[in-house]
This record gives C-alpha cells, sequence and structure tokens, in this order.
C-alpha cells in the first residue's frame, strides 16, 4: 500500500450527480465487508473525494477477526507486517504487544483505525446482503440487505475477504446434537465454559491446532477428529521488546518500502542457495534454526528449492517427522500427527504453540477418521466404527468455503441478469483478481486469483489498482467501467496455466477441494506479487487498456 494523499479537486461522482437528478440518492461507492480490505477501500475512497459507505453483516470490524474469536486465535503473520502502512502517525502510535498478536489485540486495532480516521459514521452494521443487482439503464447496482433496504451505488467493492464462509461437512445427524455446537470461524463474543466439560473438535487445520492446547487443561477431555494431518511447526510466538518497538518506528519508512515490494508481503528474507549445496549435516543445522524461527520463515526464509527439490523437502519433512516423535510420547498417536502423502507446503501449513505437547495429556485423545470414520451424530456424540463418544460440546474446525465463497452468496447479477455464483459455476475468471467481465462498476479486491503470501499486502495493492480506475472514470467523465472479456481470459489463464509455480496441491482448499461438488479450480495467484504489481502499473501507465469506459444511458422507466 501506498502513501494516500489528500482528495484531489476534480469533482467527484457524488458532486457531479448535483447536476443530474436521476443520480439523486445514488452513492458513488458501496463497501461490502469491514475487515482489512474493506476498510482500507472506505478509507481511500474517501480521501479521494468519493461518496463512500461500508456495510458489514458483523456488529463490529475486523472481517476474519471479529468472527474468529475462538480461544488462541491469533495472527500467523507478524502483526506490524499485516497492519496498515498508509499513514506514519498511525504506525509510530498503535504499539503491537507480540510478534504475533491475539484476536482481542487484533480487534482493538481495527477499532482503533476505524476511530482514527472518522470511519465509523460511513460504516452500517448488522447489516447482510442479500442482493446486488446491476440496472443498466442508469448504470448502477442496487444493493438490498436482509432488512429489506435497498440501497443505490455507482460503483459496488465486495471486500467480502477469503475465508469467510464457514464449512461444516454433512454429517447426519448434526441437528441432533443436544450440547453445544460452535464454528471456529463464527465464534460467540460470550465466553464458552469448557470447565470439565466434554468436548469433541472435528479439524486441525490453523484454527483447531490452535484450539487443542489452550483448553486442554481446562476441559475434562477433548477429542481431536483428524482428516488429514499437516506438517506443524513451532509458531514462536514472543513479546516485542522496548528495544524492537523503536527499531519499529525509527525504520518505518524503509520497512514499508520493503513490504510495498515483497514478493512474500512478509519482512523475510528467502536464502538464496540450494538445500543441495550444503553438506547434510548443514542442512541438519538448518533444519534446526527453521524449526526455531517465527511462523511462514520456514517457507519464505527456507532454501529457495524446499519445495521444488524433493530430496530437500523429503529430508526436511523427516526432520519434522522426527520431532513429532520426539515430543508426542504415545508412538502410535505420533504416527497419526505426522503427515503422508504430501510434502511441506504441499497444503498451508499451520503453526502452533504446544500442539504436539498436548497429546501427552490423559484427557486429550486423537482419531484419525481415515481409519476410524465418523458415522453419525448422535443427541450425546459422536459416533465412529468403535462406538459413542460421549461430548458436551462440538468444535467445527472445518475450515471454509475458500476465494470465491462470500461472493457466490451475495446473490450478485450482472448483465442481462446474470448471476455471478452461475458464471463462476465452473471455477471464478477474473482480471488481476479484482473485476470480471459482464459485472460493470464490480470489484473485489482480496477476492480470487489475488494473492500467494500475506494477505493485507497483495489485497492493498488491488485496492490502490481499484481506486487507480475510479479516479480515471472521474476524470473522463464516465461512470461505467468494465473489464473487457479478452482481458479476464488472459488473466485467468495465466493463472491457470501457472500452478507449477506454486507448491499447493489440487486436494487443498486453495483450489475449493474441501467443498463437496465445487469445481477444482485455481483459486490463488499462483505467479506471485511481482508479476500482479508489473501488470498493475503496466495498466495504469497505459490508460488501463483492460477496461472499457462509458457513460450510462440513464433512462429511466
Amino acid at each position: 500500500m501506498s502513501e494516500s494523499t489528500k482528495a484531489p479537486e476534480t469533482a467527484s461522482l457524488a458532486q457531479a450527480s448535483e447536476r443530474n437528478p436521476a443520480d439523486q440518492g445514488v452513492l458513488d461507492v458501496l463497501v461490502i465487508g469491514a475487515g482489512v480490505t474493506g476498510i482500507y477501500q472506505l478509507y481511500r475512497a474517501r480521501e479521494e473525494g468519493f461518496s463512500a459507505q461500508l456495510i458489514e453483516a458483523g456488529t463490529g470490524v475486523g472481517g476474519t477477526w471479529y468472527w474468529n474469536r475462538y480461544p488462541q486465535a491469533r495472527f500467523d503473520s507478524e502483526s506490524y507486517t499485516y497492519g496498515y502502512l498508509f499513514s506514519k502517525e498511525l504506525w509510530e502510535e498503535w504499539e503491537w504487544s507480540e510478534h504475533f498478536a491475539g484476536q482481542p489485540e487484533i480487534e482493538r486495532y481495527f477499532n482503533h483505525v476505524v476511530d482514527r480516521f472518522d470511519l465509523r459514521r460511513h460504516i452500517s452494521f448488522g447489516t447482510k446482503v442479500t442482493s446486488a443487482v446491476w440496472d443498466e439503464p442508469s448504470g448502477t447496482w442496487a444493493v438490498r440487505t436482509e432488512d429489506g433496504t435497498e440501497r443505490r451505488a455507482r460503483f459496488v467493492v465486495a471486500a467480502t475477504g477469503i475465508l469467510s464462509v464457514p464449512f461444516i461437512p454433512d454429517i447426519p445427524g448434526r441437528a441432533d446434537f443436544r450440547g453445544e455446537q460452535h464454528h471456529t470461524g463464527r465464534w460467540p463474543k460470550t465466553p464458552v465454559d469448557f470447565a470439565g466439560k466434554r468436548v469433541a473438535q472435528i479439524g486441525t487445520g490453523s484454527s483447531g491446532v490452535q484450539i487443542v492446547p489452550a483448553i486442554a487443561d481446562e476441559v475434562a477431555s477433548i477429542t481431536v477428529y483428524q482428516k488429514v494431518a499437516d506438517w506443524l511447526t513451532p509458531l514462536n510466538n514472543r513479546p516485542i521488546t522496548p528495544e524492537e518497538q523503536a527499531d519499529l518506528k525509527a525504520n518505518f519508512e524503509s520497512i514499508r518500502d520493503t513490504l510495498n515490494t515483497s514478493v512474500s508481503g512478509f519482512l523475510h528474507q528467502i536464502t538464496m542457495r540450494s538445500g543441495l549445496e550444503d553438506t547434510p549435516e548443514q542442512r541438519q543445522e538448518f533444519y534446526e534454526q527453521k524449526w526455531n524461527s517465527p511462523g511462514f520463515t520456514k517457507l519464505s526464509e527456507h532454501y529457495y528449492d524446499m519445495t521444488t527439490n524433493p530430496t530437500v523437502n523429503e529430508e526436511f519433512c523427516a526432520f519434522i517427522a522426527a520431532k513429532i516423535r520426539s515430543i508426542v510420547k504415545d508412538p502410535a498417536t505420533a504416527e497419526k500427527l505426522i503427515p503422508k502423502g504430501h510434502g511441506y507446503g504441499g497444503r498451508r501449513p499451520p503453526f502452533g504453540t504446544g500442539y504436539y505437547e498436548a497429546y501427552n495429556k490423559p484427557n486429550v485423545h486423537l482419531v484419525d477418521i481415515n481409519e476410524t470414520p465418523i458415522i453419525r451424530i448422535t443427541e450425546t456424540g459422536i459416533e465412529t466404527a468403535e462406538g459413542v463418544h460421549e461430548a458436551d460440546i462440538i468444535i467445527w474446525a472445518t475450515g471454509y468455503d475458500f476465494g470465491t465463497g462470500a461472493l457466490n452468496r451475495l446473490g450478485v447479477q450482472g448483465r442481462a441478469g446474470l448471476p455471478l455464483k452461475e458464471y463462476w459455476a465452473d471455477g471464478p475468471s477474473t482480471y488481476l483478481g479484482v473485476a470480471t467481465a459482464g459485472f460493470p462498476n464490480f470489484f473485489f479486491p482480496g477476492g480470487p486469483h489475488g494473492a500467494l503470501g500475506n494477505n493485507p499486502r497483495y489485497s492493498g495493492d488491488q485496492v490502490d489498482y481499484v481506486m487507480d480506475v475510479l479516479v480515471q472514470a472521474r476524470d473522463r467523465g464516465h461512470d461505467v467501467v468494465e473489464v473487457t472479456a479478452a482481458a479476464e481470459e488472459e488473466w485467468t489463464n495465466l493463472v491457470n496455466d501457472s500452478e507449477g509455480q506454486s507448491s499447493f496441491l489440487k486436494s487443498s482448499y486453495f483450489y475449493g477441494a474441501n467443498i463437496p461438488g465445487k469445481a477444482i479450480k485455481q483459486l490463488l495467484n499462483p505467479t506471485g506479487r511481482w508479476k500482479l504489481q508489473e501488470l498493475i502499473n503496466e495498466s495504469a501507465e497505459n490508460d488501463f487498456p483492460a477496461f472499457s469506459f462509458a457513460k450510462a444511458d440513464r433512462k429511466q422507466d
């Protein structure tokens, strides 16, 4: 994200509407979603002089970090690399307490931002979108919400996020369970009372591995149902020292510049040598360093060929497997926790604290559902091939309908009433992960085909690009903007044909493989941030050739 400037003197679309009665009551920009991307989009739109509002289904800001408030929910990207970079004053006045902040602190940060920049008065909470329909004659969108209200906007920016629609597998009997059930992505604001309870947790991804050690000492028992083991490594979180705080403040400009160009979106430096350049002994020492390093550095500061060189990848996996066996005392449990069938980086790696150690507690049990399948949910627990495991609480740590889930549920209809969900039935088609043909004036930064790293850094690039397009339209006196089918096809083909540049397997949720019936298609941007930024800069320098600009005819019935 770049430093923002104050609103230009060029008349906004809202000002222009004063000269056109057909535009009365029409917003310039309506943003959907108050997560990290939506807040920045609202900020940028208002700074550029557009009339802009944001609507949010929840009762507070934060997006993912509003809904995911389960025990020990926290970043696994460094806190200061996730936050905003558009204001040096914001950077200097906010101090993150930990390298990987927890959910309560993250939520406080987003609330601080919207109040610091006077954005709250432009946000409507508890406002869930049920439909967004393109109106051809007026060149506007009619957006309806659950309460029956209709809003009209020239441009709609759906900043609905890629991890915002919880997925719960269709297991028979779920409605019969008489205890509590909670999905990690819709955790209640009132703390869940785990004291002395029998807990069943289904799922062992990024949220599941955080919860288990967080509640293990509180519950009577917790039985974890695992479908796929992942290569978990330690998060290695710790407080940010006063010296580190001072360095962060003193080096804002260099940190901002690095994060604005980093391919990963982190302050990490890739190790520019092959693993085979080191001796076996040197590699083992290097793997030990990675085990003790923070978060994503296991991927982003590893040997550059760790995910592509089978020898190095298999050796690193063997190193992690040995760690698991050394930590988990029961050999049978340890073997269940060691992934089979994929190497490190084949799936999104989770990072945890005390996860493996938790299985040494007598009240923590692991069930491999490939060996012992779940048959049904009963009134009192979970029935498997071995019988019924009684439970008071079921935790669904079963992930999300990634990438397109939220967009496909907005009820978006483009030209000729074409539903976005239908248009994307075989997988998303986008241009730079921000727009799709046949849906004028509709943008979705932070959606599919955008990121391959620290999400806010990628989506920040996209928000800035969307604003450049909208300013261009305003300066030209145009109010209908649409990406061409040719540009969309070129980018989508590039994304799909570049899957070899990513280590993620087609069996992962990055391809939608976790959702029954969903098309298995690329949902990330395997070309990476440098390619995205290259095309964004090229587009801006050449007056946005991928878009057509026009005037609405404003014919009214």
